[in-house]
């Protein structure tokens, strides 16, 4: 595969400077790096592979579609000015047209770091999908192995919807919130990507790599939490997964995220729907992992990681077998296959990468902090 990549690349980047119109490049790029290209089908193809050739090949196919992706914007700036030459040269100049302005805008901070994470996992032979943002108590609950007096169900932590008039109901589980009138509450704004776990597994069969990102919903706010914000959930079913397989996978995140010195620890913890369950730490990349601000005269205790060298990044664990019997389908046997599961903050991400202190600026719109990041 990595002698395909290379072609793929050369023959590309060979393309690519042939070209001599933006319309040309555009269809390279469709061509090329498009959804049905040869290039990211291959990236899909990663996890196909022995493991030992997953990380090169995914690390060799990302840097090849980066290197055609830098290549195309290169030749469109080339290609823009000179077709814009042209035009002037052969129109009658107009002295009233204003001046040309710097290019403005750009995309938001949040997007930009949701892009890199997703590219990272794509190059690591994950699948990238998406789910509603309504969900059924079922696939945001039960199906996840949270106890019916789990303190997430309450109203003070949910926002529940009103039952329909329009869908069908459904079935209320044990101690489910109720209405003013006594009627169960069945579906709300989903309080995780997590459920997509199992929307996942009900409709495909094993092995099963996916990341899952998008906006969830609870009611906090304060200066690390806001009503709405990011998740990536990320999943990974197969037979013979272990916690080494997850702990290789997020390094590769970690280091390709904050740097290739970063370091990642596990630390124990609790989630209902992984067992058994961990914490992930990343080494900080402020101080690299000393505890300590070596770039600062006297040393100073890092403010970052508050002296520990570590920074906590996300939950994650082995899927919890509760979880693939509730898919009730006989291809997610827990004695046959098994899997991790993690979640991480998109905002936590991109205040650790940018070294925010509040995330809620980032909802504001302030162009003066948006122009800083961008």
């Amino acid at each position: 595969m990595l002698d395909q990549i290379t072609e793929l690349q050369e023959a590309g980047l060979r393309a690519v400077a042939a070209a001599t119109t933006t319309d040309a490049l555009e269809e390279l790029r469709v061509g090329l790096l498009g959804r049905k290209a040869e290039l990211p089908n291959l990236l899909r193809g990663v996890r196909d592979l022995p493991p030992d050739q997953r990380g090169p090949a995914g690390k060799a196919a990302n840097e090849a579609r980066q290197a055609i992706q830098s290549a195309i914007d290169e030749r469109v700036a080339t290609v823009a000015a000179a077709e814009l030459d042209v035009r002037l040269r052969a129109e009658r100049v107009d002295v009233t047209l204003p001046g040309r302005p710097e290019p403005v805008g750009g995309l938001h901070l949040l997007t930009r770091v949701r892009r890199q994470i997703e590219d990272v996992f794509l190059g690591l032979g994950f699948d990238v999908v998406e789910g509603p943002e309504t969900e059924t108590v079922h696939h945001n609950f039960d199906a996840l192995n949270h106890a019916p007096n789990h303190p997430a169900r309450d109203p003070g932590d949910t926002f529940y919807l009103a039952p329909s008039t329009v869908l069908p109901p459904l079935p209320a589980a044990a101690g489910a919130p109720t209405t003013a009138d006594g009627g169960p509450l069945t579906r709300l704004l989903r309080t995780h990507t997590s459920p997509m776990q199992v929307r996942i597994m009900e409709r495909e069969d094993p092995p099963v790599a996916v990341i899952v990102p998008g906006r969830v919903y609870r009611p906090d706010s304060d200066a690390t939490h806001t009503p709405q914000f990011h998740q990536v959930e990320g999943l990974w079913i197969d037979v013979d997964i272990t916690l080494a397989d997850l702990k290789g996978v997020l390094l590769s995140f970690a280091r390709a995220i904050f740097g290739e010195e970063r370091e990642i620890r596990l630390r124990p913890h609790f989630f209902p729907f992984t067992e058994p369950s961990v914490e992930i730490d990343v080494s900080c990349h402020l101080c690299g992992g000393t505890g300590h601000r070596t770039d600062v005269a006297g040393h100073p205790r890092c403010g970052l990681c508050k002296g520990t060298g570590w920074i906590e990044i996300l939950g994650s664990g082995m899927v919890d077998p509760n979880v693939l019997t509730a898919v009730g389908r006989p291809a997610y046997d827990p004695e046959r296959v098994q899997g991790f599961a993690f979640g991480m903050g998109i905002e936590r991400i991109a205040m650790l990468r940018y070294g925010l202190d509040d995330l809620r600026p980032l909802y504001e719109n302030d162009l003066r902090l948006l122009g800083q990041l961008a």
